[in-house]
C-alpha cells in the first residue's frame, strides 16, 4: 500500500494500529540534502503579508547534487509536489492554534461568550473615525434584515480583515442573541461575512458544526507529523542505517529547529525517540566487525544472507503486497527501510547464538541489543 495526500487521512488508523502492533520500525528518507540556503528574512526582505504569517510556507532548499544523485535513482519528484502529506512541527502546530483561538475569541459568532472575554458583550466597540460609516451601514442592513421576515440571510460585501474583526465586535455587543456571524470565501479567495436569522439552539449547533470543521482543519494541517508523534510517543526501538542525517531531520523537520550545542542535541534526540539503533553502526562493532567487511546498506544486506548468519523469513499482511527483495530497488525510500529492518533482525538473532543454550530469534526488546542503542 502506498499512503498519499489523498488516501492519508482515510488510512491513518491503519498506521496507528500498525504503529500499535509492531516490534519495532525502521526508518529511512530520501531528504534533499542540507543547505544553509538564503534566510527566511532574505527571501522576504524581511516582511510578510498578514496572510503569510497567517499560514505556515515551508520553504524548500535543497543541494544540487543531492537532486541529481536522486534522479539518477528514478526519485518521483512530481509525486513529492503533487502527492506529498503537509506535515507542521511543534511550533508551527501551537501558532496555528492560537491563530484559531484568537479568531473564535472575535469572531466565532455574535454572542458566543464561551470563547470570548467576558467584558466583550458588555461595552460598545472602539471603532476608528475612518471606519464609522462603514460599520453604520452594516448595522442598517443587519437592522432590516431583523425587521424584514422573508429574508433569512445577509451576505456582506468582501471587507478587509481589520472590517470583519470590528463587524464581529460591533455584532457581538449589540446583537447578543438571534443571528448566526460566519466568514466565507468567494472563488476569487474573497473573504466576506454572512448575517444569518437564528434561534438560540441553531446558533448554537451551527457554533458546534464550525468549531469540529476547525479542529478538522487542524488536524490535516498538522498532517504527517501524527505519525511521527505517534512512533515516538510508542517509545519503541527506532532502527536506521547510517541515520544521523535522518534523525536530525526528522527532529528538526516534526519538533523543532535543532540546538547548536550537541549535548543539548543529545537530550532533545532521547526526548523524542528514547531508543535508537543504527546497523551501519552495529555492523561495525564488535562481534560482527570481523566478519562483515562492507556496511553499505546494500553489500551488508547481501553478507546477511550468508553463515554465520540466517535471513529471516518474512510474510506480509494480506493486502499488502511485499517488496521483492529479488529485484533491488535501492534508494526507494520504503524499500531501504524494509531492508535495514531485515538487517536488524539478521544481526539481533546472531546474537542469540552466543547463549547458552543458543537462541534462535532475539527480539527487539531483548537484553542482548541494548549495547548498540543511542550511539
Amino acid at each position: 500500500m502506498e499512503i498519499i495526500r489523498s488516501n492519508f487521512k482515510s488510512n491513518l488508523h491503519k498506521v496507528y494500529q500498525a504503529i500499535e502492533e509492531a516490534d519495532f520500525f525502521a526508518i529511512d528518507g530520501e531528504f534533499s540534502g542540507i543547505s544553509d540556503g538564503p534566510s527566511v528574512t532574505a527571501l522576504t526582505n524581511g516582511f510578510d503579508t498578514p496572510e503569510e504569517r497567517s499560514s505556515p510556507d515551508v520553504k524548500f532548499v535543497c543541494q544540487s547534487s543531492s537532486i541529481d544523485f536522486l534522479a539518477s535513482q528514478g526519485f518521483d519528484f512530481n509525486k513529492v509536489f503533487h502527492n506529498g502529506i503537509p506535515y507542521l512541527n511543534q511550533e508551527e502546530e501551537r501558532q496555528l492554534r492560537e491563530q484559531y483561538d484568537e479568531k473564535r475569541s472575535q469572531a466565532n459568532g455574535a454572542g458566543v461568550l464561551a470563547y470570548v472575554s467576558p467584558n466583550t458583550s458588555k461595552c460598545p466597540v472602539t471603532i476608528p473615525e475612518d471606519q464609522k460609516k462603514f460599520i453604520d451601514q452594516v448595522v442598517d442592513k443587519i437592522e432590516d434584515l431583523l425587521q424584514n421576515e422573508e429574508n433569512k440571510n445577509l451576505d456582506l460585501e468582501p471587507c478587509t480583515g481589520f472590517q470583519r474583526k470590528l463587524i464581529y465586535q460591533t455584532l457581538n455587543w449589540k446583537y447578543p442573541k438571534g443571528i448566526h456571524v460566519e466568514t466565507l470565501e468567494t472563488e476569487k479567495k474573497e473573504r466576506y461575512i454572512v448575517i444569518s436569522k437564528v434561534d438560540e439552539e441553531e446558533r448554537k449547533r451551527r457554533e458546534q458544526q464550525k468549531h469540529a470543521k476547525e479542529q478538522e482543519e487542524l488536524n490535516d494541517a498538522v498532517g504527517f507529523s501524527r505519525v511521527i508523534h505517534a512512533i515516538a510517543n510508542s517509545g519503541k526501538l527506532v532502527i536506521g542505517h547510517n541515520m544521523l542525517l535522518d534523525v536530525m531531520h526528522t527532529v528538526h523537520q516534526f519538533y523543532c529547529p535543532l540546538p547548536t550545542d550537541l549535548n543539548e542535541f543529545k537530550e532533545m534526540t532521547t526526548c523524542v525517540f528514547p531508543r535508537l539503533l543504527d546497523t551501519k553502526l552495529m555492523a561495525s562493532t564488535q562481534p560482527f566487525k570481523d566478519i562483515i567487511n562492507n556496511t553499505s546498506l546494500a553489500e551488508l544486506e547481501k553478507r546477511l544472507k550468508e553463515t554465520p548468519f540466517s535471513p529471516p523469513k518474512v510474510e506480509s499482511a494480506e493486502g499488502f503486497p511485499s517488496y521483492d527483495t529479488a529485484s533491488e530497488q535501492l534508494h526507494e525510500a520504503g524499500y531501504d527501510a524494509y531492508i535495514t529492518g531485515l538487517c536488524f533482525i539478521s544481526m539481533a538473532n546472531y546474537l542469540g547464538s552466543f547463549l547458552s543454550p543458543p537462541k534462535i530469534h532475539v527480539s527487539a526488546r531483548s537484553k542482548l541489543i541494548e549495547p548498540f542503542f543511542n550511539k
